[in-house]
C-alpha cells in the first residue's frame, strides 16, 4: 500500500514524523512537497494531516498514471475556480439568490438537481447574451494545476472528459482552449440576444454525467480500474462511483465521504502524484 502525502505546507519535519508513525519500507520524493511512502498496513493519520493542511491518500501499489485510459472531471469549482451560473447571476443582479440554491444543490440538500437548475436559470431571464463572454473573459480562471494535469494526460495518452451541469458556452471554449476530448453540459436558450430563462434539450444531471462517463469507457474499451473521476458536488457522485479512482476536489463533505480520496489543499496537478 502507498501513502501519498502532499501539500504546500508539507515540511521535512512532517515527513520525519510520518516515517516514525507509519514505519514505511521506502520513501520516494515525487515532487516539491509531495512524497510516497510504501508500507504493509494503513495507519490512521487523518486528523494529524487535517491539522497541518496536508493532503493524504492511500493508493494500491502498482497503479501507474500511464496505464489510465480516461480522466473525467467536473467544470465549475473543479477545472475552473468559479461557478459560472453564480457569476452570470451577478450581471443579472441575482447572484446571492442563485448562489444560495447552488450551494444547497452542491451539498445534496436539494434532491432534484434538474429543478434546482431550472430555478437558477429562470433568474437569468432577460440577461444580455454578451454577459456570457464577459464571464468567460473577465471572471473564469483555471484552477491551479489544471494545465499541468491536462498536459500529463496528453503526454500519457489519457483521454479527457469534461462533464458539467453548467453550460456549453463555457465547456465548448474550454474544450478548444485545452484540447479536451469530450464534453457534456447544458445549453442556455437565447432569443433576440437575451437569455430566456430556459434551457434547450435534456438537462445534464448526476445520471447524465454517469451515463456519459460509462459511454466513454465503453467507446475506449477501458476497464473501470483504468479511469479517474474528479468532482466536488453531490451531482458528481454517481459518476465518481463508476471510476477506478474517485477524487473529491475541494469538495462538499457528502462527496469527500464517498470518494476514494480527497484533495483540499493542493492543486489539480496533485492528481498525477497519486500514481506511480
Amino acid at each position: 500500500m502507498n501513502l501519498v502525502v502532499q501539500g504546500p505546507r508539507l515540511q521535512k519535519s512532517d515527513l520525519d514524523f510520518l516515517a516514525t508513525r507509519t514505519r514505511p519500507s521506502s520513501i520516494a520524493r515525487i515532487a516539491d512537497h509531495a512524497y510516497r511512502l510504501s508500507m504493509e498496513t494503513r495507519t490512521d493519520i487523518s486528523s494529524w494531516c487535517e491539522e497541518r493542511k496536508i493532503d493524504h491518500a492511500w493508493i494500491e501499489e502498482g497503479r501507474r498514471f500511464a496505464d489510465l485510459k480516461l480522466l473525467a472531471m467536473d467544470m465549475d469549482s473543479t477545472l475552473i475556480t468559479i461557478e459560472c451560473i453564480d457569476e452570470l447571476g451577478a450581471y443579472a443582479g441575482k447572484k446571492a439568490e442563485i448562489a444560495a440554491v447552488t450551494e444547497a444543490a452542491m451539498r445534496g440538500e436539494i434532491k432534484d438537481y434538474k429543478e434546482s437548475l431550472r430555478r437558477r436559470v429562470s433568474l437569468l431571464k432577460d440577461l444580455e447574451e454578451s454577459a456570457l463572454l464577459r464571464v468567460y473573459e473577465d471572471r473564469l480562471r483555471l484552477t491551479p494545476g489544471a494545465e499541468t494535469l491536462v498536459e500529463a494526460c496528453k503526454r500519457n495518452g489519457v483521454k479527457l472528459l469534461l462533464v458539467s451541469g453548467g453550460f456549453t458556452f463555457f465547456t465548448d471554449r474550454l474544450k478548444a482552449r485545452l484540447g479536451l476530448d469530450y464534453t457534456i453540459s447544458n445549453t442556455l436558450e437565447v432569443r433576440g440576444g437575451r437569455l430566456t430563462g430556459g434551457l434547450v434539450g435534456d438537462i445534464v444531471d448526476a445520471d447524465a454525467k454517469a451515463a456519459m462517463f460509462l459511454k466513454t469507457i465503453t467507446q475506449l474499451g477501458a476497464g473501470k480500474e483504468r479511469t479517474v473521476a474528479i468532482g466536488d458536488g453531490a451531482n458528481d457522485l454517481k459518476m465518481m462511483a463508476e471510476a477506478g479512482l474517485s477524487v473529491a476536489f475541494r469538495a462538499k463533505p457528502v462527496v469527500a465521504a464517498q470518494a476514494s480520496c480527497q484533495l483540499r489543499w493542493c492543486g489539480l496537478d496533485a492528481v498525477v502524484n497519486l500514481f506511480e
